[in-house]
């Protein structure tokens, strides 16, 4: 098992967050207003926060953004990408 001892701030997946939201072509408020759509309470505060590595992510969380930028876990959580597809119907 890969240990993450150069991990900085609260999550791992703050900067590939914002690649994903930003190639994605939605802001932050948009990717909150798709995660209230399918039940994650998370507005445009708390995205700043995990993005800049201030906030910890749930395992619900991480699943809904896997799901809503259809890229594996691997890729959220390692940078491995194995299908990522940052483009989503607007």
């Amino acid at each position: 098992m890969k240990q993450r001892i150069n991990a900085k701030g609260k999550n791992l997946i703050g900067e590939r967050l914002k690649l994903l939201r930003k190639d994605a072509g939605l802001s932050q408020r948009d990717l909150a207003a798709r995660l209230q759509l399918i039940g994650i309470d998370m507005d445009k505060n708390v995205i700043t926060r995990i993005e800049t590595n201030q906030r910890y992510v749930t395992d619900f969380e991480l699943q809904a953004l896997k799901d809503i930028f259809q890229v594996s876990y691997d890729y959220l959580i390692d940078g491995v990408e194995e299908s990522v597809k940052a483009t989503l119907p607007r």
